[in-house]
């Protein structure tokens, strides 16, 4: 069979750094490739190369051939590369604010795609497909919204959407699972075995590896920008691992003592009060060193509270109230308000001036909220990102140089700085592998350790939150529909929500107790 995209020694140089070398791989009609690693192997750099596109300062040479036609040769991309966009290969980045037009509704955008690579009477035939291939419902509602009036699990499907309303050949998926609950991943995974199956080539970039196990046919692992294992799941894939609980589980009596945080009767509008509430009249108390756990679907209204805990989202009614003292929203706060109460977005690129190199904004915080020198803000960001797992000349590069999952680490230390009486953590670990992913873990319990600081952690993983929190809050459609302690939600859920998450949770338990990958596309 021949492949439709082919990638030979392929190699990227930043300055004196090589960020590829020598990568081969090759993707064919109707299977799946996985490209994984760590954060920072050169995954997206590669998935970028498939387009003829390269980061700033980043040259390309080797060989990448797509369809037939040459994207990147030896002396670099070549100008055939931009036909092929679209229509042989489509690209759906990590960040899918970095895709989607904050200007521009939903629908219009789709339709401008369709009609650039359709006739203009399948247009709307081809948006509803796409829709519809993206977990999305058809319909004016959906395609009259604006990014920001999507959940940010709901953004990601938008930017799925963008990419399949092209009708590529080859698919190039960039952690697309990231944010997503873990009933829709489950969705997510049939929906992509099942455009394998009518044809489609897709290039999965992932640290999901229960997803990769699903799915991929053949699988490439990065390290360090180069290629240390290939081959069918099984063989090329470490073996599974569970959330490290023993040095991060709720201590005996977190819980227990006064609330520094008390969310009453919350109630928030996303946009008009014509289409009702995202939130319902949400309570919860939060005691110093504690953390809760907020669960729920994508799009249910975690990242609402989040935000407004945060300050961040004026539409609500209800109190926010810190040591009992209602929280005004952010810009009306005070110095010592807001560093009291720090959050971490879902979406961190955003957060970040792209003009500025990261570790001068993460120290920036400890300057201006704890009146450190520079120098000394400085040291004391350079050693938390090395316990994050982030050196020091990665961090001294501007945020487009680095990826999502160290852009996510740098977005933690920069609010840990501040040295929080409330931490809001909304899905903090969706771009980290496991040994990443552990570093977190271990950092905010040394927080709430030396500190006392309390957590608010959103979270789609439910066995994440069983492992970190002594209280999980499940929201539905932005009523509180169960609250209890990891063991009364695991053990016994009372919700048909919590059930469905629960269920879910326990299906990846079983694969990781077995070591039995699911079905390939290949095998189905």
């Amino acid at each position: 069979m021949t492949p439709i995209v082919s990638v030979r020694s392929l190699t990227a140089r930043a300055g004196d750094s090589v960020l590829l070398d020598a990568v081969d791989l090759d993707l064919y009609e109707g299977r799946v490739t996985a490209l994984v690693g760590p954060s920072g192997s050169g995954k997206t750099t590669a998935a970028l190369a498939l387009l003829g596109e390269a980061g700033p300062g980043v040259r390309l040479t080797g060989g990448v051939t797509a369809d037939g036609v040459t994207v990147v040769a030896e002396d670099g991309i070549t100008k055939a590369a931009a036909g092929l966009r679209g229509r042989v290969v489509a690209y759906m980045p990590q960040h899918p604010g970095g895709a989607l037009n904050p200007a521009r509704r939903t629908g219009a955008v789709l339709a401008e795609l369709a009609r650039l690579h359709h006739s203009a009477s399948t247009v709307t035939a081809a948006v509803a497909e796409a829709l519809d291939a993206a977990q999305l419902p058809p319909g004016r509602d959906t395609e009259r919204r604006f990014p920001h009036q999507f959940s940010g699990g709901q953004r990601q499907r938008v930017a799925l959407a963008q990419t399949l309303v092209c009708r590529p050949r080859v698919l190039v998926l960039d952690e697309p699972s990231t944010g997503l609950d873990t009933v829709t991943r489950m969705r997510l995974a049939g929906e992509l075995a099942e455009l394998a199956r009518t044809g489609l080539a897709i290039l999965l970039l992932s640290h999901d590896h229960d997803l990769v196990r699903a799915l991929a046919d053949h699988v490439v692992v990065l390290h360090r920008g180069r290629v240390t294992a290939s081959g069918g799941p099984a063989d090329a894939l470490p073996a599974r691992r569970g959330v490290a609980t023993t040095r991060h589980a709720p201590r005996d009596g977190d819980g227990d003592g006064p609330p520094v945080l008390d969310v009453r009767n919350l109630s928030a509008h996303l946009h008009s009060r014509r289409r009702g509430p995202v939130l319902h009249g949400v309570g919860l108390q939060l005691p110093a060193g504690a953390c809760v756990g907020v669960a729920g679907l994508s799009g249910s209204g975690k990242t609402t509270l989040a935000r407004c805990v945060a300050g961040l989202h004026e539409r609500h009614r209800g109190d926010v109230l810190l040591d009992g003292d209602r929280l005004p929203v952010l810009r009306r706060r005070t110095a010592e308000q807001k560093r009291r109460v720090q959050y971490v977005w879902q979406e961190v690129r955003s957060s970040f001036d792209e003009r500025r190199p990261v570790a001068e904004q993460v120290a920036r915080t400890a300057v201006r909220l704890r009146g450190l020198t520079p120098d000394e803000a400085r040291h004391t960001a350079l050693r938390m990102l090395d316990r994050l797992g982030l050196a020091a000349d990665t961090v001294a590069r501007r945020p487009g140089r680095l990826s999502g999952g160290e852009l996510q680490r740098a977005a933690l230390a920069r609010a840990v700085l501040a040295e929080p009486d409330v931490l809001v953590c909304d899905e903090i670990t969706t771009a980290l592998d496991a040994d990443a992913t552990d570093a977190v873990l271990a950092e905010l319990a040394a927080l709430r350790e030396r500190h006392g600081t309390a957590l608010l952690w959103v979270s789609h993983d439910l066995e994440l939150l069983a492992a970190v929190a002594h209280r999980i809050v499940v929201i539905d459609s932005g009523h509180v529909v169960e609250t209890g302690t990891p063991q009364q939600v695991l053990r016994a859920p009372r919700a048909a929500l919590t059930r469905q998450l629960v269920h879910a949770m326990d299906l990846g338990r079983a694969l990781k107790a077995t070591d039995q990958a699911a079905p390939s596309v290949s095998g189905a």
